[in-house]
């Protein structure tokens, strides 16, 4: 389902195809994802609320939106989306991850549209969405900037994207790679590449090159002690997160 024009990095794929298992136990190799899906997920949600003026109290708030999680795993952020009234599609490039989400969303009584494609696939193909998940993504793919105006490309005009990933600096090292995959071993030594990570500006000026506006961004900050994630307007230096609009 790949066209030729793709920003898939062959590589990347294989690394998370070989976890795809793993993706619904809150103990194996995702859980660090597990661990900070609160707070990506607040931040998600208070973010879609704000833009399309949704009442997060009601029982079904994002009832008539249409939203894409492109790399989509297992499904972690499609089932909270389908649960509050959206539409969801789910892609990822990895063909294996999508039975794993397929049959936990049958057996949780959601439906959720997963497919094996990939962002350029579907801009090609003219899908739009109210709304881009493009979460911990950018990093493992070949061609951040291509990727990114596909992402551009599948929002309908007004459409918000919300896109998080791994800044680029000594101490995102220590702790995303060093801490995460050698000291504590949430995650396989190798799933991240140092010289792929981006920092907040960086991504700010992909994001307005691929003809988006940026309005935001914050970062998500682990508490060793309390060992809890929270939300910050400060502190970017690991993992952070940004939401910009596709103009009008």
């Amino acid at each position: 389902m790949q066209t030729d024009r793709t920003t898939v990095d062959a590589a990347e794929v294989a690394k998370f195809e070989a976890m795809a298992a793993e993706w619904w136990d809150p103990t194996g190799k995702f859980k660090p994802l597990h661990m900070m899906n609160p707070v990506r997920l607040e931040y998600i949600t208070s973010q879609i609320a704000a833009e399309y003026a949704r009442d997060l109290g009601n029982e079904r708030p994002f009832e008539g939106l249409r939203i894409l999680d492109i790399g989509c795993g297992g499904g972690l952020l499609c089932e909270p989306m389908a649960r509050l009234g959206a539409e969801v599609v789910g892609a990822d490039a990895a063909e294996r991850n999508i039975p794993v989400a397929r049959t936990h969303a049958e057996q949780s009584g959601l439906e959720i549209d997963y497919r094996h494609t990939t962002a350029e696939a579907m801009a090609e193909a003219g899908e739009q969405f109210d709304v881009v998940l493009n979460m911990e993504v950018v990093e493992h793919v070949a061609d951040p900037l291509a990727y990114l105006s596909a992402c551009h490309d599948l929002l309908k005009p007004g459409g918000l994207h919300l896109c998080s990933t791994i800044n680029r600096n000594a101490k995102s090292f220590a702790m995303a790679i060093v801490g995460a995959e050698w000291v504590m071993r949430w995650l396989p030594k190798g799933t991240h590449e140092w010289d792929k990570f981006i920092t907040p500006d960086e991504l700010y000026a992909l994001i307005r090159e691929a003809g988006m506006t940026p309005v935001d961004r914050k970062g998500y900050v682990f508490n060793p002690i309390s060992w809890q994630w929270s939300i910050s307007s400060r502190d970017l230096s690991v993992n952070y997160v940004t939401a910009a609009l596709r103009p009008e």
